[in-house]
Order: C-alpha cells, then structure tokens, then sequence
C-alpha cells in the first residue's frame, strides 16, 4: 500500500444496506472502499485491483465466501476477514483452513470491526516488512551493480556479467566488505578456508578477471583497488 493513498478494503456483502452502513463508517474512518455483492464478481475484482484488505461474507450469491476465499488465495496475498450470520464452529475452522486472516460472527459492532481490520494490517505490514528484509539480506547493491548471493548472479548496467563461481565468491568477498581495505592474506582465508602461506596468487589471478569483466582499468583500477603490499579496496560508490 502506497503512503500516498488511502488504504483499499473491499467488502464484498450481499445485503446492501448493511454493506453500505459499513462503507459509510470505514470511509469516515480513512479508508477508501469498494462494495461487491457477488462472489464471482468479488474473485474478479480481488485479483484486478488486489486491495490491501477484504472482508469477505460466507452467504453469498453465485459462489459462496468459502469458494472466494479459496480461489482467492491463488493470487491474492493480503489479509482476508471472513464474516458470517452463522455462529457455528465449523465455519470459522474451514474459513481459517482456507485461508481466511481473521473470523467474525454477525452483528459485528464497528469498533469491534475497525480493531480487527488495523489488527490485520499492522500484521500485513510487518509480514512485508520481514519478506523485504529477507530480500535485501541477499541482494548487495551499489550503484549500477547488483549481486544476488540466492541466485548468484551479477548485473551491471542493468546487464548480467558471466561471472565464474569462483569470480562470484570473491566478488562477494570484497563487496560485503566495501570500503574497507582487506588484505592479501584476509580475502584468501575467506575464499579458500584454509590458512595463506604467502604464495598463493590465484587471488590476484581471480581479481584481474573480475576487473576485465566489469569494467575496470586495468592499469589504473579504481572499483577494486590494489592498495600496494595491503590489499584490496571495494570503492562502493565507483558503479554509478
């Protein structure tokens, strides 16, 4: 949901003096809210405009709540709110079963209602909030180069650069690192797992390689800097 909008419900209601009681009121409240009496037209309309909240009534014409619901959640990935006129157990269990976020039995008071429907999305929110995280934890970006730890892949301009395993770990490497200088003896250690015993050049071997294919000079590197007898220097704002 955008911060410049207001937050979509759609409530999808057969009786419509009740539904438009409770348009009324969530509109005085902030909300903007688009009314659906059908349960056929409710799966059209959940999937075209994909509100960030929908309270969904079990009685139904066409399809009932529990057939909308189910072929909802194919697509739809926000908080759903079931309300029904049936106070019976088995109701509310299937609803949960099928996907429903939250259950509420008729007459529902409109406080009671407004703290349900800021309940669930305080919950959507931090639910995104630790999908976005676990995204970023993944992905290093600087500039017009992207690396993608998940997929292991490299985009440069908007490009992907082939990158051999190796190439992409020591990349890695240096990047989670970035403007911090890491020595000859560090990077080894990190890449290989095992001690530097001051010989081994395949670390220069690997950053010349990575320097070629992402556009570095060569003579005069200046996105991953040799720093003379200390090491290496990821420049994180030298990818614009």
């Amino acid at each position: 949901m955008s911060e410049c909008e207001p937050i979509h419900i759609m409530l999808v209601e057969d009786d419509m003096s009740l539904a438009e009681w409770f348009s009324d009121y969530l509109t005085e409240q902030g909300y903007l809210v688009t009314l659906v009496n059908r349960g056929d037209l409710a799966i059209e309309l959940i999937e075209a405009d994909n509100p960030d909240l929908v309270i969904l009534d079990i009685m139904l014409p066409v399809k009932d709540g529990f057939d909308v619901c189910t072929a909802a959640r194919r697509f739809y990935h926000g908080p759903i709110l079931m309300m029904t006129a049936r106070d019976q157990e088995t109701d509310e269990v299937l609803g949960l079963e099928l996907g429903a976020d939250d259950y509420l039995t008729k007459p529902v008071k409109p406080r009671v209602l407004l703290s349900r429907i800021k309940a669930l999305l305080r919950r959507s929110e931090q639910t995104q909030q630790v999908q976005e995280q676990q995204q970023k934890a993944h992905i290093l970006q600087f500039g017009e180069l992207k690396l993608d730890t998940n997929t292991r892949t490299a985009i440069l301009d908007s490009e992907r650069v082939a990158l051999s395993s190796n190439e992409f770990d020591v990349l890695c490497i240096l990047a989670k690192s970035a403007d911090t200088l890491i020595s000859r003896k560090d990077l080894v250690e990190q890449y290989r797992g095992i001690e530097y015993d001051g010989f081994d050049r395949t670390i220069d071997i690997l950053v010349s390689r990575l320097r070629k294919k992402l556009g570095d000079d060569a003579t005069n590197p200046f996105r991953i800097k040799t720093v003379w007898g200390k090491g290496y220097l990821f420049v994180s704002d030298a990818w614009v």
